[in-house]
């Protein structure tokens, strides 16, 4: 069965912004069944559109800015 977007309900999501672009932290569930994280880093080009980017490593600062929001999303799971 093919991915169908109309079955993907967001529960929750929040970003911290970076240097590099926002980090976002977001709760999904996919057809009711279970909650599931997703972290993504989305980063502005040149051309002022918005894109996904492999979020990578991630520095020290950027890990404690988001473990409250991290926190967050695991008590909604």
């Amino acid at each position: 069965m093919p991915y169908d977007n109309s079955l993907d309900e967001k529960k929750f999501s929040k970003f911290i912004s970076t240097p590099k672009g926002k980090i976002v932290i977001s709760v999904y569930s996919y057809n009711k069944g279970p909650n599931k994280l997703q972290i993504s880093r989305e980063i502005e080009r040149k051309d002022n559109t918005v894109t996904y980017a492999r979020l990578g490593r991630l520095s020290k600062e950027e890990v404690e800015k988001i473990l409250p929001i991290l926190q967050e999303a695991l008590s909604i799971m």
